[in-house]
């Protein structure tokens, strides 16, 4: 379970959030400009919330009374953007294999072959990205992610920057991951089918503020 009861502000941008998140798949949707990247930001440890706290699963990430913020390598939190953000100078393998050396052996619980087997990515490894389309550099992405064996998994609109029939492509994979893998996600877009086809839960963020 995800606990998370924050405050962040920016001038009169503020994003005040409080919920308790028990579903496998949320879906988080809202307009431009309305905190879905900066929710994700906050969650992940790349920007610290200025009051509040975020508990998954029983581990404290962050606690603004306690004064504890945990760096984003260590929240266990894996993160997925619309670009991909593969290193270019690695071969596939080499950048599937960063996210998998980034955690403690004894916290690895996914294994290389297996992501390798589901994401149907065995024909790449020795290449490298500027030899992927658009769909095959967003499957390396998310298996990089997966790699780090994380207890949470954040999607930033990662098909936005990809036509329909690649989005077609991809949504099945993230289906597989949900119901074999089960690790829970929280996954913002603005194409409310990708939320209808994945979410278990909708959440709708509007000006900082969510609603249920």
């Amino acid at each position: 379970m995800l606990d998370v009861h924050i405050r962040f502000a920016r001038g009169d941008f503020v994003v005040n959030v409080q919920q308790k998140i028990e579903s496998s798949v949320t879906g988080l949707f809202g307009p431009s400009g309305s905190g879905k990247s900066t929710l994700l930001g906050l969650l992940g440890g790349f920007i610290k919330p200025d009051l509040g706290h975020i508990i998954l699963d029983g581990s404290c990430l962050f606690d603004s009374a306690k004064r504890v913020n945990l760096a984003p390598h260590m929240r266990r939190i894996g993160t997925l953007f619309q670009d991909g953000r593969l290193f270019p100078h690695l071969t596939i393998r080499k950048n599937l294999t960063y996210g998998l050396n980034l955690i403690a052996e004894e916290n690895r619980v996914i294994q290389f072959d297996a992501i390798v087997e589901m994401l149907e990515l065995s024909d790449f490894l020795a290449r490298r990205p500027h030899e992927l389309s658009g769909g095959e550099i967003q499957r390396v992405a998310l298996g990089r992610a997966l790699l780090t064996s994380p207890k949470l998994l954040l999607l930033d609109e990662p098909l936005s920057s990809l036509d329909m029939r690649l989005r077609q492509q991809i949504l099945p994979f993230l289906k597989l991951i949900k119901d074999e893998i089960k690790i829970p996600m929280i996954y913002v877009t603005h194409d409310m089918s990708e939320i209808e086809y994945l979410a278990d839960k909708i959440m709708r963020i509007e000006a900082g503020n969510i609603s249920t």
